[in-house]
């Protein structure tokens, strides 16, 4: 493969032809790779895991993950020097439309990617770096985050998982809660409280470690999700023992590298909010099959809501699209994020109670089967709930708007000493 580092308005035709070239024939009829770009939040959610495990371990897969390392399309975001290609958002964008055009697996190493490694490229050691980085590229460390607790909610200054000196070890002993990616982890990034006499702020160290849930005193409890499934669990660590040589950016030195990270996710919600776009048109042309067959979409409340639904999801492409054009000429995601993320979130809540409107009575009744089965669109409008709370809650996006956009007054807090 030649050069991808071509101008912009080259990039798509040059990915479109490369990947005609070099995707395995059969590749993308072993799964809907469509659907696994998703978010959750559609009825793509309701894929099994069990087939996608199988369609990763295929040959064709493979071979196409060994393509796609070659000409470093794995990691492209990060620097050249670290195996990638220093693409922008707009381009990385890009890789992702023509992915999904294709039909094909974006090869995504997921929180390794957009979170870890940067982080480590930012505040790591040389050492670190060659150590951790090329095995998130290879994907022999897949990663899962070890940031919330259940005492501390987003005020992650508070928490409270402690992490002891002990030798060339720090012995972590503490509760995680809303760990994503548990089930195929092999790695963990936690933050944890190494100097318990230091200011709130100070004290906390970031450590990467195993994640060798049964062993080295890690227990996972998986969280039963209202829609049946269960995406988090609980993680608690009785004196695991991580490696000092995995403390990112220094002991006590936690509190920059965590805020790094956090500013990772957000600035890596390019590619997120390409997928939710995705995502959203997508389950739209479904909706709209789905009313026809019904026989309900001549109903003109059903036409006023689909219609309604159709201009807000290109509201949503245009202003997203402005904000990639902005990035690339070298601005910042700013609180704008915060109005697309509340807007997405808020219109799937609609389009959610539309679809069990268009169901009908049958939407109260679960399909019948083992365990806790739900229909597509039952399942469409129980998640859609999530995406209200998580990455931020609609209240906390609203604040933003509010003070940060729009200058407002702040909103009053609570004094320290009367919580």
């Amino acid at each position: 493969m030649r050069s991808l580092d071509v101008p912009v308005e080259d990039l798509r035709v040059e990915l479109r032809a490369w990947i005609a070239e070099n995707a395995p024939t059969g590749l993308a009829e072993l799964i809907d790779w469509r659907v696994r770009a998703d978010l959750p939040g559609s009825v793509s959610s309701l894929q099994s895991e069990a087939d996608l495990a199988r369609a990763h371990a295929h040959p064709l897969f493979r071979e196409w993950e060994q393509r796609c390392a070659e000409a470093r399309l794995i990691c492209p975001a990060w620097p050249e020097e670290y195996g990638g290609r220093g693409w922008d958002a707009l381009q990385m964008t890009i890789l992702d439309e023509e992915f999904y055009r294709a039909g094909v697996p974006r090869v995504d190493r997921v929180q390794g990617e957009s979170m870890v490694g940067p982080s480590i490229i930012l505040h790591g050691t040389e050492e670190q770096k060659a150590y951790y980085l090329p095995r998130i590229i290879s994907g022999e460390h897949r990663y899962c985050q070890g940031f919330s607790e259940p005492g501390s909610g987003s005020d992650l200054a508070s928490v409270t998982t402690r992490g002891i000196v002990e030798g060339d070890q720090l012995s972590i002993t503490g509760q995680k809660v809303w760990t994503s990616r548990f089930a195929t982890a092999n790695m963990i990034f936690v933050l944890c409280r190494t100097d318990p006499t230091a200011a709130k702020h100070r004290g906390l160290s970031y450590v990467i470690t195993e994640f060798t849930p049964g062993h080295n005193g890690i227990e996972v409890r998986p969280i039963r999700q209202i829609t049946g499934a269960e995406e988090f669990a609980e993680v608690f660590f009785d004196n695991t023992k991580a490696p000092l040589s995995g403390v990112i950016g220094g002991l006590g030195k936690g509190w920059q590298v965590v805020q790094s990270t956090l500013g990772f996710e957000r600035g890596g919600a390019g590619r997120a909010t390409t997928m939710v776009l995705q995502a959203r048109e997508r389950e739209l042309e479904q909706l709209v099959a789905f009313a026809r067959q019904q026989g309900c979409h001549r109903d003109p409340v059903v036409r006023r809501e689909l219609v309604w639904a159709k201009t807000q999801v290109t509201i949503m492409r245009s202003s997203w699209e402005r904000t990639v054009a902005e990035v690339a000429a070298g601005g910042l995601p700013g609180p704008q994020m915060s109005t697309w993320k509340l807007a997405w979130s808020e219109y799937h809540l609609r389009l959610g109670a539309l679809a069990l409107q268009i169901a009908g009575p049958a939407a109260m009744v679960r399909p019948p089967g083992a365990d806790y089965r739900l229909g597509p669109w039952q399942d469409a409008f129980l998640v859609a709930h999530s995406g209200t709370i998580y990455a931020g809650t609609s209240e906390v996006q609203r604040n933003i708007i509010g003070e940060n956009v729009l200058g407002l007054p702040r909103e009053p807090r609570v004094p320290e000493g009367q919580r």
